[in-house]
């Protein structure tokens, strides 16, 4: 395993693959891995074959964090990290720097970002107005950077995926987006970086999420014609609401490929939350 800091020779290394015929596939992260991204390294390797190669690339990425938000707290563990990926046969790791992704720009002198301008607007990007913006332009940037025939993404973030997939397809990149499922601990909980900032008391309720998602699907199930997103709104909060130390960002019912906001939940409508667990914020999705 081959471990790459310049973008340029990236680019180099992944030409030199493209001349040879290998298809590359690209698994982004930011690092601190777990079993989750681990899974993603695993489908990207399915995806391009064992003559393929797999590029993951660890960036904690500074424009897709908000004032006041958990830049510098973010867990890392490069070590465990490199290890990780040399066991799951990842063929480079892709490791820039800040200066070399946006070179200049804590002089003002980086000015040029991929924005979004629909899909972006509600969920996450009510919450974190700057959030996708910083996705779209490192996720473009990175894609430049390897230039694979496949990109891997988890379910986790389904906004985030597909926003991406709008992305490629309005910009014309020439490559695929697998999005792969979600990976759980045991108690439903989806698995995440940010888990580690858990309490053991927050970690007990956390699984309120993956409950709230059971829940909804539940509730919808049992009914011929669904249930207005108002009502499974209020029962939802009030769920989350029973579990103490958990806080409600927002709950959404809508359309899966659209995003588009639904008046009356039925099956296959799709269902995203974001709670509060101290300085956690925790997100998950399921189909209803």
């Amino acid at each position: 395993m081959r471990t790459i800091h310049k973008v340029k020779a990236m680019q180099q290394q992944a030409r030199r693959w493209q001349r040879s015929g290998a298809r590359v596939a690209l698994v982004p992260t930011m690092g601190y891995l777990h079993e989750g991204h681990l899974s993603l390294i695993r489908r990207a390797r399915k995806a391009v074959g064992p003559t393929g190669r797999v590029v993951v690339s660890i960036y904690v990425n500074p424009t897709q964090f908000g004032q006041g938000e958990d830049l510098e707290a973010y867990p890392r563990d490069l070590k465990r990290d490199f290890a990780a990926c040399r066991r799951e046969g990842a063929d480079v790791v892709f490791l820039p720097t800040d200066a070399e992704m946006y070179s200049g720009r804590d002089q003002g002198l980086y000015s040029v970002y991929v924005v979004e301008e629909a899909l972006s607007q509600a969920m996450e990007g009510a919450s974190r107005p700057v959030h996708f913006r910083g996705v779209t332009t490192i996720v473009a940037k990175l894609f430049n950077a390897t230039l694979p025939d496949v990109a891997v993404f988890g379910a986790k973030d389904w906004q985030q995926a597909a926003i991406i997939r709008r992305m490629v397809k309005d910009l014309n990149f020439p490559l695929k987006i697998i999005v792969a499922p979600t990976l759980r601990e045991r108690d439903g909980l989806a698995m995440s970086s940010r888990n580690a900032y858990l309490t053991d008391a927050e970690r007990k309720q956390a699984s309120v999420l993956h409950k709230s998602i059971r829940l909804a699907r539940e509730t919808v199930r049992a009914t011929s014609d669904g249930v207005t997103a108002g009502r499974l709104r209020k029962q939802i909060e009030k769920f989350v609401g029973r579990h103490g130390l958990g806080k409600l960002d927002y709950v959404e019912f809508f359309e899966p490929d659209t995003l588009k906001p639904v008046g009356r939940v039925t099956r296959g409508t799709h269902m995203a939350m974001a709670v509060f667990f101290g300085r956690a914020r925790l997100i998950d999705n399921g189909r209803l």
